[in-house]
């Protein structure tokens, strides 16, 4: 029974060792992967897109005559000024130093070519409206009864269409003058004289007793004699003057070299015309306010030859070249490019009024880009070191006490009648030498 029980035992694990041995075989669980780790949440990238700089829009202050006697050369002026400005605010205005992008806005009203009403709008201008600088209204009176607004409320102003000196003869630092001078008015012409003929050296003086003439030719004569020049004659006339015999035959007498004076249009005219008749026999005759008229030229023959000031005429050719050649920096559009804009914006012809406007804004601008600021006193002294040629002639200014502001680059334009290759009467500038379109036809015929 035992013997069984161990057999039978024997059995069951020889049984179980089998199974076991013929089982299939396990399986080892691989390992799990290792993951490499998320990366950690980035910021987004910085823009590239460059900042937006800073703007700023400047308000400039000024009055037109759109009523009263002066409203056609104003308006005019206003339309220069406006030119320049739509032209700058179009181009993207101007940077400052700090990145800042400025343009202008006008703040404008009509001063009705009235002194009293000037007076109360520039204080308007500098007080309610808080311009930031200021153009002058149109005239030498009108001038400077706004150059007293801008010195007292410390804004600078750029005066046009005012010749009159003694606006810059009475303290202001802040006020600066566009025009050639009324004292330089006929300067230009001696000194137009003198390099063509330094052997000319007699000049008989006859002009209108108004007081812008007489305060030409009066700076003329003490020019004159500082040159050296001998004055043969220096007799006034009455401005409703029609018949100058009289004084023609004193000039006939004189045998001066060239003839000069003159007064406004239709006495110039008179007397022009009087003095070809005459055959007086002088070289060279140069008159006030008559000559750049295009009307004088229905004188005829008798227009030939005489040579007048203007502050600016649409022929003249100042140049990058011209500046160059003068040592002078360039600045601004060429006299071509000012006409032919004007033109299309206006439908006119422009004036040297017109010219005047826009040469006044295109002054702040450089005086402002210069600057990098438009600080009141970094702005001044930017205009203070000014010396530039433009489409309009020199500009500079006298920094002296005794005339700060007043002009001292820009020359009247002088302009003579003569004639083109069909006979026909034709306005050539023959001064400044730098913006000539001719040279001086003389000794006058």
């Amino acid at each position: 029974m035992k013997r069984s029980l161990f057999v039978l035992l024997s059995l069951l694990i020889l049984g179980s060792m089998a199974i076991a041995a013929c089982g299939p075989a396990t399986t080892p669980t691989a390992a799990p992967q290792t993951q490499a780790p998320a990366p950690a949440t980035q910021a987004p990238p910085a823009s590239t897109a460059p900042a937006q700089p800073a703007t700023k829009t400047v308000t400039i202050g000024f009055t037109s005559s759109q009523t009263g006697s002066l409203n056609v050369e104003s308006t005019r002026q206003y339309h220069g000024l406006q030119l320049w400005m739509d032209q700058v605010n179009k181009a993207g205005g101007v940077k400052l130093a700090d990145g800042t992008v400025v343009t202008f806005k006008a703040q404008t009203y009509d001063d009705e070519s009235n002194t009293d009403r000037v007076q109360q709008l520039y204080t308007k201008l500098a007080t309610e409206d808080n311009a930031d600088f200021l153009i002058s209204p149109y005239s030498s009176g009108l001038a400077a009864a706004a150059a007293v607004i801008a010195q007292q409320y410390n804004k600078i102003m750029i005066t046009t269409g005012a010749a009159d000196d003694s606006t810059y003869q009475k303290g202001y630092t802040l006020v600066y003058q566009a025009y050639t001078p009324a004292s330089h008015y006929l300067t230009g012409a001696l000194d137009l004289l003198a390099k063509t003929d330094p052997s000319a050296k007699k000049i008989a003086v006859a002009y209108s007793t108004d007081s812008f003439s007489t305060s030409v030719v009066n700076a003329l004569k003490t020019y004159a004699t500082s040159k050296g020049y001998n004055i043969v004659l220096f007799e006034g006339y009455d401005p409703a003057t029609t018949d100058f015999s009289a004084l023609i035959n004193k000039i006939q007498a004189a045998a001066p070299d060239a003839v000069m004076g003159g007064g406004h249009f239709q006495d110039g005219s008179t007397f022009a015309k009087q003095l070809f008749e005459k055959k007086i026999g002088a070289k060279f005759v140069a008159l006030l306010v008559a000559p750049p008229e295009d009307q004088f030229s229905q004188l005829g023959d008798a227009a030939l030859g005489v040579v007048g000031p203007s502050q600016w005429e649409p022929q003249v050719s100042f140049t990058q070249d011209s500046a160059q050649k003068a040592g002078l920096t360039w600045y601004g559009p060429t006299g071509a490019d000012f006409t032919s804009t004007y033109k299309a914006a206006f439908n006119e012809d422009p004036t040297y009024h017109s010219a005047g406007g826009y040469a006044a804004g295109l002054i702040l601008q450089k005086a402002i880009e210069d600057a990098g600021s438009l600080d009141t006193t970094a702005v001044a002294a930017a205009l203070d070191k000014m010396d530039i040629l433009t489409f309009y002639g020199h500009i500079k200014f006298d920094t002296s006490a005794a005339n700060h502001g007043l002009q001292i680059g820009h020359e009247m334009v002088y302009v003579q009648w003569q004639k083109d290759s069909s006979g026909n009467l034709v306005k050539q500038i023959v001064w400044p030498a730098e913006g000539a379109t001719a040279p001086l036809l003389y000794p006058i015929p």
